[in-house]
């Protein structure tokens, strides 16, 4: 009994937060109530929480991590100052003449958002307020418009430079190391977030090139479900203006992490000023627009750090009781090897995505699960990305997904639940045919991150 209170202590996590309490305080609070217990009844070794000051101060101190903040003062700074939403209008004077070109449009914007920000609900509730009534005004389906909007929403998952690419690559190069040092390897090789960020891009390229033309065939199936808007002339000057100089902020940010001439780190400070650059350019940079861009990147990042922290006390905790033990003892006796632990990982994860969001996962999942099936030989790379992938699916699938939610917040009453559920299932579909396509070929990630390091 005393070896299943690791899994005891995860399954009281997991009820606490579907009650509703916040994340960092019932991961830290139910890890030391655990211990605690432990403690009084012998079965915890006080001496493992002395690791836990070295923890909070080398997270504190991760150069790395000091991405996040500067990724979300990019996106909100994009956001508040109607650069994204001019983004949009530019979009649809270029696709809106075609049939279904309004969604096409809400895809590559999205798309373009995503990677700035990489918050699905600041994606979905963005795109939900700029785009859903200008679409359900111009007689689209509510069911296509909501879907793709939900399904763009949740593209920040997989399509760098995004936060969650950058926290996911955070824990899966500590524990890549330390996989190999467990193994003897003791020069080991490393994988960083930029290699994530590479391993991501045909898949999200992929993955984007699928949604819309899935919109593109389904406009010309169904054409009153998605009509064409009225030809306009083009303003060539206006056009350009609108859509190059955030396209071409993004394409430096990400540019120069895959050339390898900044860190992630670096080109996420670039990002920040050249979005502010840009509000300022455009006359959107009062000192009201400021305080609000500081206070939302204040917000986000104080919520990312404090489940950092959190996490890293449940950790610790975790594999006190001998949890981390537990679970590579169950996965080594496994019949199927590496790959049944590899789908079972996939199944908890996709389950576990309808109740915590990604921030929760990444920092207590996948630090436990990760460090055994990278010892089994899975590559780094590739797990990061299903992982991405296999989250996204999950926030995207009715009834519980995080993005339906959020966009039925912001949706007008006209608009039933029912109408948001069946307009995502298509997507869950292309993303769930997109996750066995990186399941049998590997290639598909791994190929670029091996042409750029030789």
């Amino acid at each position: 009994m005393i070896e299943l209170l690791p899994l005891l202590m995860f399954v009281v996590v997991c009820l606490a937060l579907m009650l509703g309490y916040p994340v960092a305080f019932t991961l830290a609070g139910t890890a030391l109530l655990f211990a605690g217990a432990g403690i009084m009844g012998g079965v915890f070794d006080p001496t493992a929480l002395t690791a836990l000051p070295n923890r909070l101060f080398g997270t504190m101190n991760n150069i790395t991590l000091m991405a996040v903040p500067l990724f979300v003062m990019m996106g909100v700074m994009l956001e508040k100052s109607r650069i994204a939403e001019e983004l949009l209008e530019n979009m649809a004077a270029l696709f809106g003449s075609l049939r279904g070109g309004l969604s096409i449009s809400v895809v590559l914007v999205g798309m373009l958002l995503a990677a700035s920000t990489g918050i699905v609900g600041a994606t979905v509730v963005t795109m939900g307020l700029m785009s859903l009534p200008t679409m359900l005004k111009r007689g689209y389906d509510p069911k296509l418009a909501t879907g793709v909007i939900c399904a763009t929403g949740t593209l920040g998952q997989i399509i760098p430079p995004s936060i969650a690419l950058v926290l996911l690559g955070d824990i899966l190069s500590s524990a890549y190391q330390r996989s190999q040092l467990s193994r003897g390897v003791y020069a080991p090789e490393t994988m960083s977030v930029g290699d994530l960020f590479i391993g991501a891009l045909v898949p999200g390229v992929i993955l984007v090139m699928l949604y819309v033309g899935y919109v593109f065939v389904y406009a010309q199936l169904k054409p009153q479900a998605a009509p064409a808007m009225p030809k306009q002339a083009i303003n060539l000057a206006k056009l350009g203006k609108g859509l190059l100089p955030p396209v071409l902020l993004i394409m430096v940010v990400l540019g120069s992490i895959l050339a390898g001439v900044a860190t992630p780190t670096e080109a996420a400070a670039i990002g920040a000023l050249g979005a502010t650059l840009l509000a300022a350019v455009r006359g959107q940079l009062s000192r009201q627009r400021l305080s609000e861009v500081a206070d939302g990147t204040v917000k986000v990042t104080c919520m990312v750090f404090m489940i950092l922290m959190g996490a890293a006390v449940f950790s610790i905790v975790f594999r006190g009781f001998g949890g981390e033990e537990l679970i590579h003892h169950w996965f080594a006796t496994m019949p199927g090897g590496v790959m049944a632990a590899t789908l079972v990982v996939m199944a908890v994860i996709f389950l576990l995505g309808f109740i915590l969001d990604f921030i929760e996962i990444t920092f207590v999942v996948v630090p436990i699960v990760a460090p055994i099936l990278l010892n089994m030989g899975v590559d780094p790379i590739w797990l990061g990305i299903m992982i991405a992938v296999n989250l996204q699916t999950s926030f995207l699938t009715p009834p519980f997904g995080f993005a339906l939610f959020y966009l039925r917040g912001v949706a007008p009453e006209s608009v039933h639940t029912s109408d948001i559920y069946r307009g995502v299932i298509p997507f869950v579909v292309i993303q769930l045919l997109l996750l066995l396509a990186l399941a049998c070929y590997p290639e598909l990630v791994t190929w670029l991150p091996t042409i750029m390091k030789n």
